[in-house]
């Protein structure tokens, strides 16, 4: 999750420069300023966070919080009045195309 200012054009690109990032490193877009990846465990989990770090702009707010299979699912996601299921699943370990 992350709180980026925006106000001046360097900031504007810093900003887009990270999401773009995250895109490029598979993180899948939740809402705007909210960004999930799906890691095997908790080793994968601080590499992923190590990146993050390295690649956090100057200016702005950057949060990791590490949340459980369990933790996931039991999610309440709401799309209007309609109660949705969290998530895709647990993606599959490789595809080939």
């Amino acid at each position: 999750m992350f709180d980026l200012p925006v106000m001046t054009k360097p900031q504007r690109k810093a900003a887009t420069g990270f999401r773009q990032w995250l895109l490029d490193e598979g993180w899948e877009m939740s809402q705007f300023s909210v960004y999930l990846r799906w890691c095997v465990g908790k080793e994968q989990a601080d590499v992923r966070t190590r990146a993050v770090a390295r690649k956090v702009p100057a200016e702005g707010k950057v949060h990791v919080l590490n949340v459980t299979d369990r933790q996931f699912a039991a999610m309440a996601v709401f799309r209007g009045k309609t109660r949705e299921r969290p998530g895709r699943g647990q993606p599959d370990q490789l595809t080939l195309f």
